[in-house]
């Protein structure tokens, strides 16, 4: 069964294994293990900023103020 992540549960995770990495506290027989999770949490982050920023946009597009093509223009 797949977990759910939140956007900062899955950066922070993300964030830990880039240390890891960086520091050298990874050891080889770990690395590829821990470049296929981030790898699957970056597309975590990615689904949820696009599906947040289509949503905003929604948002936005109702707030807006409609706009008339023909009003105001002359013919």
């Amino acid at each position: 069964m797949e977990q759910k992540y939140t956007y900062t549960d899955a950066f922070n995770e993300l964030q830990t294994i880039v240390k890891e990495i960086e520091n050298g506290t990874t050891n080889i027989d770990e690395l590829a293990e821990k470049i296929k999770r981030a790898s699957d949490l970056i597309e975590v982050c990615r689904a949820k900023l696009t599906a947040t920023e289509d949503e905003v946009n929604q948002l936005l597009q109702k707030i807006s103020p409609v706009q008339d093509s023909d009003s105001g223009s002359p013919s």
